[in-house]
């Protein structure tokens, strides 16, 4: 079915290529997932020298079921946890169309006529892969590498977007004893064939964790959730609505966030009743999941909920509270690391999915390194990525300008200090951010840097008529 906008929403198309402004910087985006289309269609309509690598042959990323780029987590009932309106890209709504929350396949569909409806994808070159990229006196040196051979080329900005859901985490340590059945990650995880007829034990409390159980559930000769904390899981739908449409203005402080998912919670409804175990935090002090399939699937008994694992036995899987379960897979859907093959550790070590930047984007050492959607929003990461790509493109063309390192520094630390009173300690919550004050607070900071960018306009001008 071809791409449908409503025309009150629809921004122009592009027929005809953009030509870079002369003078404009070069800069390199890495991959073609949704962050790196974003970054790449903005600068591209910003009149800078953009180029785009995708180490696939399509854009999409982690939408895309069975990617060749070898990246994707992406599984066959794969769907959006964020609505279509709150999801899509704000100048190229969803189809009308589509369901409140699109499935992968439409999402991948979406993305592609994104590309083609602002006319950057001659910007972008597949089947290549970034390999390094070295500080340079003036600039980025990054080497790439395709079917073609190696090249090198340098630039003055480099914006890595290569996504954060696909270097596996499995348990470290790893469990005490051995496994005899088959173990997989939930990254390698597609379709519900391969858990048909199987006593499958998933391990986790994320959205993929509870997906996969839900489906081992209907497919599985036997299913078990195992999880070490608990979560509080929210419902898709409230009120006959998609539930992230039911908002507050992003400008209201970080409470009213806080009771709006409380609230959530509360209409939801409790899976500790239900076997799993009861959350000791706060529903605003986590990431949200959200499942719609879970609560069916454990009163039902299709899945059974389990604590976490003591130690493994041959083909039986001990658990803490003493019972075991024999099972011929294990899923580990234990999330991923943040990782960069392409940089050196010495110059960017995201130990821990610790990596400190200013407004989760600017690197405040090293001029010209930025992070597209290396963030995990309370929301979708498509509307920042874009909002991110903006506030880059106006400084790498001067329409803004930075404040002193000083201040950058505090409001870093700042960052930090309410991050960490507002999640408890994990790697899933070192770049959590909530998308509508996200949103709010980088507006504010770009009106802030064009307001400096002008003064210093002005100023200049005044010196020049002085002469």
């Amino acid at each position: 079915m071809p791409y449908r906008v409503r025309d009150s929403h629809r921004a122009p198309a592009t027929t005809a290529p953009i030509l870079a402004n002369p003078g404009a910087p070069r800069v390199c985006v890495i991959g073609a997932g949704s962050s790196g289309l974003a970054a790449t269609k903005t600068l591209y309509h910003a009149g800078i020298g953009v180029d785009c690598f995708e180490q696939g042959p399509v854009v999409g990323g982690n939408w895309v079921f069975n990617n060749q780029n070898g990246q994707s987590a992406c599984y066959e009932t794969l769907e959006i946890n964020t609505s279509c309106p709150r999801m899509a890209f704000p100048d190229f709504p969803m189809p009308a169309h589509y369901p409140p929350y699109a499935k992968h396949h439409q999402v991948a569909a979406y993305f592609e006529s994104y590309v083609d409806h602002f006319g950057f994808r001659e910007r972008i070159t597949f089947n290549t892969s970034v390999t390094s990229v070295v500080q340079a006196a003036s600039g980025w040196d990054v080497t790439i590498s395709s079917p073609q051979g190696t090249r090198e080329h340098q630039y003055d900005a480099v914006l890595v977007a290569n996504g954060h859901h696909w270097d596996a985490r499995w348990p470290e340590p790893a469990y005490p004893g051995s496994f005899s059945g088959k173990q997989i990650h939930a990254h390698d995880y597609r379709t519900g064939e391969q858990l048909r007829g199987l006593d499958v034990v998933v391990v986790g409390s994320g959205n993929s964790a509870l997906d996969i159980a839900s489906e081992a559930g209907l497919v599985g000769r036997s299913a078990v959730l195992s999880q070490r904390r608990g979560q509080w899981v929210l419902r898709k739908f409230l009120l006959g609505r998609a539930a992230d449409t039911i908002g507050l203005p992003g400008w209201l402080p970080w409470w009213s966030v806080r009771a709006r998912l409380r609230l959530a919670a509360l209409a939801s409804g409790s899976t500790a009743k239900l076997g799993l175990p009861r959350p000791e935090h706060r529903p605003s002090e986590s990431h949200p999941v959200q499942s719609e399939q879970i609560r069916p699937a454990l009163r039902s008994g299709r899945v059974t909920p389990k604590p976490g694992i003591e130690r493994l036995d041959g083909e039986r899987v001990i658990f803490t509270d003493g019972t075991s379960v024999r099972a011929d897979l294990i899923v580990w859907a234990t999330g991923y690391r943040v990782s960069f093959p392409f940089l050196d550790p010495k110059l960017v070590n995201p130990t821990g999915n610790e990596l400190p930047l200013w407004k989760r984007t600017l690197h405040p050492t090293l001029p010209g390194l930025f992070f597209i959607g290396l963030l995990q929003p309370i929301g979708a990461v498509m509307p920042l990525a874009e909002a991110q790509s903006r506030w880059i493109a106006e400084l790498l063309s001067g329409q803004y300008t930075l404040p002193d390192a000083e201040e950058i520094q505090r409001q870093m630390n700042r960052e930090v200090q309410l991050n960490t009173a507002r999640f408890y300690d994990s790697p899933r919550h070192t770049m959590e951010v909530d998308f509508d004050h996200y949103l709010w607070d980088l507006g504010r900071e770009r009106r802030r840097g064009r307001a400096r960018a002008m003064s210093a306009h002005r100023h200049g001008e005044h010196l020049e008529v002085a002469k």
